[in-house]
């Protein structure tokens, strides 16, 4: 069980190289990982040992994340 998701239902989780994502109810998404190259979405390039909202998407809805060596993001409006 995962404490930063209590609560938060998780309907989607996607990894990349080193980097995990998850889409909880309500559209909020998730990181942790190596933030080698900024690819957690957090603003720097810290590890992240356990999932951290990814505050850039505060007042969006995401319905889509796509990690790689740089990660996509597709949210309800289409931006």
């Amino acid at each position: 069980k995962i404490e930063a998701f209590a609560g938060r239902p998780v309907i989607a989780v996607s990894a990349g190289d080193g980097c995990s994502f998850a889409l909880t109810t309500g559209g909020v998404v998730w990181s942790w990982g190596s933030g080698f190259l900024g690819t957690l979405g957090h603003g720097d390039t810290e590890k992240q040992l356990l999932p951290k909202r990814i505050d850039a998407f505060a007042g969006q809805r995401v319905i889509a994340v796509s990690p790689a060596l740089h990660t996509f993001a597709i949210t309800a409006d289409g931006s």
